[in-house]
């Protein structure tokens, strides 16, 4: 029989020799065992139950083949909740925390908390953006729109489980928003790899995530060029627009935002790494 931190050790070297991340070890002993990090730390000296055994060797040589950890356990934390994930949707991002963290703060100098403002995110994939944009403030409307209904199903399994009053609508883009209507906050993070980069990607991606959320064409900046030729009519003043981007692609992403919103103030901001992995363009209340 294991005992736990046996069963820890084997696993982390086990997964080592996979160029798997040992931390992986950790999650999959916790969700077998259905435990917190706390309550695991506490019981590490207790025995393994002869089927915990089994199934965590299950689960620890499926992630050795490329699935990715997020999938075998189902669920991903993002912003302190759990989002339920699947082949269907992008696992959730540290760099998109910090879209949020950073798109919040520039609307409450812009908007008072309580405000009933418009909010639309484009490419909701798991929903991750716009429940935590309405669970973070809830006297916003928040839409969700992505292309695929099978992501779109997800988005809106994890708003029922989080309580989280989204509106949710298949649409490419801007194309199922009505004519007319007004939107003062629009944050995405849509594909934006090259496709040329595929190739010197990890297979726990490539393999296992939808390559229709991951890639895009003209370099991977397609989609943030078409947002900001269709944003105009519906952009609201005063307003924000938020883009999650590649590294790399904050001069050009904001070359498309200057060329839209030529008077308003543009911003690339930089992550925790130092990476440009946002940016943002501020629309001023008269121009």
């Amino acid at each position: 029989m294991y005992k736990l931190y046996e069963a820890l050790n084997w696993a982390s070297s086990y997964l080592e020799e996979f160029n798997r991340e040992p931390f992986a070890a950790e999650l999959l002993l916790r969700h077998v065992l259905d435990m917190n990090r706390t309550e695991l730390y506490m019981n590490l000296r207790e025995e393994l139950a002869e089927q915990d055994v089994k199934r965590f060797k299950e689960l620890v040589t499926a992630h050795t083949t490329g699935i990715p950890v997020q999938h075998l356990i189902g669920s991903e934390q993002f912003y302190g909740r759990k989002f339920t994930v699947n082949q269907h949707v992008l696992i959730p991002r540290p760099e998109t925390e910090e879209l949020l963290y950073y798109a919040l703060e520039r609307c409450d100098a812009l908007f008072n908390k309580d405000q009933p403002i418009n909010c639309l995110d484009i490419g909701t994939g798991s929903g991750i953006i716009a429940i935590t944009l309405k669970l973070e403030r809830p006297s916003w409307q928040v839409t969700g729109v992505d292309i695929s209904p099978d992501a779109l199903s997800t988005a809106r399994k994890n708003a029922e489980e989080l309580k989280a009053e989204v509106h949710f609508l298949e649409s490419d883009l801007l194309q199922a928003i009505k004519k007319g209507t007004k939107i003062d906050v629009m944050i995405s993070n849509p594909p934006y790899i090259p496709h040329k980069d595929r190739e010197s990607m990890s297979e726990v991606v490539v393999d296992h995530e939808p390559h229709e959320a991951l890639f895009a064409d003209e370099e991977g900046l397609i989609l943030y060029r078409k947002m900001c030729e269709q944003l105009p009519a519906y952009m609201n003043r005063p307003g924000l627009i938020g883009f999650e981007v590649g590294a790399g692609q904050g001069k050009l992403v904001e070359a498309f935002l200057k060329k839209s919103f030529p008077k308003d103030e543009t911003e690339i901001v930089y992550d925790i790494n130092g990476k440009d992995r946002m940016v943002f363009c501020r629309l001023l209340p008269h121009v």
